[in-house]
């Protein structure tokens, strides 16, 4: 199951309200690159495809494609602000190494 936060909702409910992409979901999906091997890429998608594993977290729905998944499971997503810049933090439980700056990831 991939869940997301109370404040990342918000997040997610605002981005949607000011790009005028209400009623859509977010698509979640791992993509190789980056030096520690994958990549999260997150972004508004109209509708899931009849593959995706599809989740409704806080009211926002969450659509996951078979083969990220597996990369994926028991993810939390977070929306953090601090002093280093403000974005969505992937809380993943099935990763066992990150690259320095903390972009990308390994499995």
């Amino acid at each position: 199951m991939i869940s997301i936060t109370k404040v990342a909702a918000e997040k997610v409910t605002e981005i949607a309200s000011t790009e005028g992409l209400e009623g859509q979901g977010l698509r979640l999906r791992v993509i190789g690159g980056g030096c520690a091997g994958f990549q999260y890429d997150l972004y508004f998608e109209e509708n899931p495809t009849e593959f995706d594993e599809k989740f409704e977290s806080r009211g926002i729905p969450l659509y996951i494609d078979p083969l990220s998944y597996q990369y994926l499971d028991g993810t939390e997503i977070d929306y953090v602000e601090g002093a280093m810049g403000s974005g969505f933090k992937f809380g993943n439980p099935n990763v066992t190494s990150t690259c320095g700056c903390g972009s990308s990831f390994n499995v």
